[in-house]
């Protein structure tokens, strides 16, 4: 469902959208500026805006709906906060760097975009789950995140709902796409550079494509969905030895050059979890467009955009 405008016709967006250099925020800003119905976007990366700065995210997202008001057309003011601390490791040993801008700073970012009246989509994790269950985690399943990037996440969401209850909170995993470093690209370097390659085998997700999970927030964006929480992987399930052979077989080669190993081998200041599946099930009451199964979407990310995943 698409919220109208008083004359009854659809409304148009108005997006402002962090992290816009990263993996899923290079894909946002590049399907907005193709989308018919974004009549305003603009993407800010951590030197245009780094969400650890307060003064600056107000200032920001002020002067942005400023800018969306001074036209006569009425539109929908959303921000979609695809910024965060990503290095799991690393914030082991410096949580409070990551707590600035993975709960402080959405917290900041809610509370303007209530003054602003604009909508938020705050962009998370699985990381915010102990990564131990053996079913798909729905999105009223108990949290208990064990790293301190998983910690900070988990506030962040806290801080938008508790600061903006209108916010959206969509949790994603395991993203690839043709911006940034991700698996995908990993596997498509280490193929042209290795006999073989040892991946885990014991942990176990849900590989997304950046294109899917954009144009599906996009898509809730535009919507009437209800606020809150909300899952938004690719469909079905893999372990990451299971995602290389994949990832081979679309490069033409020979999966069984990826040979299966243990966590165990490759210990991590910050615990991987074992499963990070999640249920779909609240996007799908929701009406809103279902997400393809993980395998469909890695072929559809090769055909799309294989030269950006393969190494140059």
């Amino acid at each position: 469902m698409t919220a109208a405008s008083r004359s009854g016709k659809p409304m148009s967006l108005a997006l402002l959208i962090t992290g816009a250099h990263g993996q899923l925020g290079a894909e946002l800003c590049g399907q907005a500026r193709r989308a018919s119905d974004v009549a305003f976007a603009r993407g800010v990366g951590r030197a245009e805006l780094d969400l650890a700065d307060p003064f600056a995210v107000r200032d920001t997202v002020e002067e942005w709906a400023r800018v969306v008001r001074s036209d006569s057309a009425g539109h929908r003011l959303v921000v979609v906060n695809a910024a965060a601390y990503t290095a799991v490791d690393k914030a082991e040993e410096d949580e409070e760097a990551a707590y600035a801008v993975n709960a402080a700073g959405p917290a900041v970012l809610a509370t303007a975009c209530a003054a602003a009246g604009a909508r938020l989509v705050q962009v998370s994790t699985d990381y915010v789950f102990p990564g131990d269950a053996s079913s798909p985690y729905e999105v009223s399943s108990a949290t208990g995140p064990r790293t301190a990037y998983g910690r900070t996440k988990l506030a962040g969401e806290e801080a938008v709902l508790a600061l903006l209850p209108e916010a959206y909170v969509v949790r994603t995993a395991w993203l690839y796409g043709g911006a940034g470093p991700n698996f995908v690209k990993t596997m498509a370097s280490l193929e042209g550079s290795r006999e073989t390659v040892s991946v885990v085998a014991d942990q176990v997700g849900s590989p997304t494509w950046t294109g899917d999970l954009a144009r599906r927030l996009l898509a809730l964006a535009r919507s009437s969905a209800a606020p809150g929480v909300y899952h938004g992987t690719s469909r079905g399930s893999v372990s990451w030895f299971g995602f290389a052979q994949a990832v081979f077989e679309e490069l033409g080669a020979d999966p069984a050059r990826v040979l299966p190993t243990d966590s165990a081998s490759f210990p991590r200041p910050a615990p991987r979890p074992s499963y990070s599946v999640l249920s779909g099930a609240a996007w799908d009451a929701a009406g809103l467009p279902p997400f393809p199964g993980w395998r469909e979407a890695l072929a559809e990310a090769f055909r799309v955009e294989g030269d950006a995943l393969r190494p140059r």
